[in-house]
């Protein structure tokens, strides 16, 4: 059976999450196979069925096979849970298949690091815990290609309090917030933690209204200031009524971007963009992780990359994923 025969595994399928990133890798391969992977079977079976060309299997994620029966072959493995054992990511090296992890804040990704370093040569691994799987990260880099320096990157995101998600989207949130002891923030050319008077921050929605943010930390801040040498990067989070909700609508999410610097014509500029998604986080963050998918099958955008460790902005291109954004029902607007 050729790799691309074997279904991708996507742990935590069942989910909300899980299971719009199997509709989405759905809608945008018709014929590759997707195994539905959960501790209830019951509900991966239901999204299974639902996907198509789609299979569901019981995850034990205690056990370095994963419970899985024995001559079980995947092309992928996905995982929408924290897996704090790392058995998902030494089951995909054993088996030197692509391992795409979605669920670790900035200051816990030393063990997924370590193992990888430790297996280097066995299999790809992608970090995307970016905010929303890189639905901020993509667009700031198509916006930063008009700047010959950049000063600094400000990105605010809403999360509306309704727009959690499932349990496990829950969890990595009350993890991530309680469990890191303060956010990194690149300030004049500087990495450091901010927590107390210095995390507070406002964010101004798309209607105006200012609400409370606190600063945060997910990969886009190394992501960003790897790639476009910004002074300082900082991303800050309200949780808090979207716009759309504010006028009687259903919940949506949304994504600010603010970039300062000087312009290739040599102008000082700040460019502002607001990106709206009126389902809110979920079919952003289902999508990043079916590009994700994609590139790393080399399904898109080239050959599949060999195995090493890669960050989305490695690997995918920004004017591609901002396109498929935009497919997808992201909405965008300069200000």
């Amino acid at each position: 059976m050729s790799t691309l025969q074997r279904p991708v595994l996507i742990i935590g399928g069942s989910g909300v999450v899980g299971g719009q990133a199997a509709e989405a890798l759905r809608r945008l391969q018709l014929d590759l196979p997707i195994a539905i992977g959960g501790r209830d079977l019951s509900k991966a079976q239901a999204v299974a069925q639902k996907v198509g060309n789609a299979i569901a299997t019981r995850v034990d994620l205690d056990r370095r096979d994963l419970g899985q029966p024995e001559g079980a072959q995947y092309s992928a493995i996905v995982v929408f849970v924290k897996d704090d054992g790392l058995q998902s990511m030494r089951y995909a090296q054993d088996h030197g298949i692509p391992y795409i992890s979605v669920s670790s804040g900035t200051f816990e990704i030393g063990p997924e690091v370590a193992q990888f370093i430790h297996a280097a040569t066995k299999a790809p691994v992608l970090l995307a815990s970016q905010w929303l799987a890189g639905a901020a990260v993509f667009p700031a880099l198509v916006l930063a290609k008009d700047f010959r320096t950049i000063d600094s990157i400000a990105i605010g995101a809403l999360l509306d309090e309704q727009d959690m998600g499932g349990p496990a989207a829950l969890t990595d949130y009350n993890r991530i917030t309680g469990a890191a002891p303060a956010a990194l923030t690149l300030t004049g050319g500087k990495f450091s933690w901010v927590n107390g008077e210095d995390a507070k921050a406002r964010y101004r929605s798309v209607d105006g209204v200012e609400l409370d943010a606190t600063a945060y930390s997910p990969l886009d801040i190394v992501s960003l200031a790897a790639v476009t040498d910004a002074r300082s990067v900082r991303l800050d989070l309200a949780f808090s009524e979207s716009a759309s909700r504010r006028r009687g609508e259903p919940f949506s999410t949304e994504i600010t971007i603010a970039i300062d610097g000087v312009l290739r014509n040599g102008e000082r500029s700040t460019m502002r963009h607001e990106i709206v998604h009126p389902d809110g986080q979920a079919p952003l963050t289902a999508l990043g992780v079916a590009l994700a998918v994609e590139r790393m099958l080399g399904l898109a955008g080239g050959v599949a990359p060999q195995p090493g460790l890669y960050l989305p902005e490695s690997i995918l291109a920004p004017d591609y994923y901002v396109g498929r954004m935009k497919e997808f029902g992201a909405q965008f607007r300069q200000t």
